[in-house]
Order: structure tokens, then C-alpha cells, then sequence
């Protein structure tokens, strides 16, 4: 059996991408999903979170298929803003994204 890597998912603007790496930083296994952007209104850009869920999962899945990994890494937008229900964990508005400019006045 294969040594097990490490897994970073990388959750970036315009994509989801699992790797899993080996001890010398090489990569093992890729696997990667384009993220659609939205532009409900001029200045605005938003993600559906159920995309970014949906797309991270998948991405680890085919990644952890092809090779095991002992850990998890995450990397992500960090000033992308998500708003969950706390009861049913569903998000309660599409994502707003790092480049929205509707706060920009405040």
C-alpha cells in the first residue's frame, strides 16, 4: 500500500481543486472543478454555497481514490462571506464574494 499523502483543497474564486501530496511536496493526484460565478446585479458577484459543498467533496473524493491521505490542508477565498442556519446547516443567501462591490461605499 501506498504511503498516505496529504490532501489540500483548494477553494479558489473560479475553481475547486483536491490534491494530495507526498512527503516531498510532489503532487500524487488532482482532481479539479470550475466554480460559476454569478452577477445578479452590476458590481455584485456571488457564489451558490451548495457548489463550493458539493464541488469540495467531489474533488476530495476523486483525489482520496486515487491516492490515500493522513491529513487535510484547506486554502480558501477567506473575505468570501457564507450566512448558514445554524439549525439546518442550509445557507440562508448565495455567497458573497471577495471582488462584490456593494459594501464598497462603507
Amino acid at each position: 500500500m501506498a504511503e498516505p499523502g496529504l490532501l489540500a483543497i483548494d477553494q479558489g474564486t473560479t475553481s475547486t481543486r483536491s490534491i494530495v501530496f507526498d512527503r516531498a511536496g510532489r503532487p500524487l493526484a488532482v482532481e479539479q472543478r470550475e466554480l460559476p460565478q454569478h452577477y445578479p446585479q452590476q458590481g455584485w458577484v456571488e457564489h451558490d454555497p451548495e457548489d463550493i459543498w458539493r464541488d469540495a467533496l467531489a474533488t476530495a473524493r476523486r483525489a482520496l481514490a486515487r491516492h490515500p491521505a493522513a491529513a487535510i490542508g484547506i486554502a480558501n477565498q477567506r473575505e468570501t462571506v457564507v450566512v448558514w442556519d445554524r439549525g439546518t446547516g442550509q445557507p440562508v443567501h448565495p455567497a458573497i464574494v471577495w471582488q462584490d462591490r456593494r459594501t464598497a461605499e462603507a
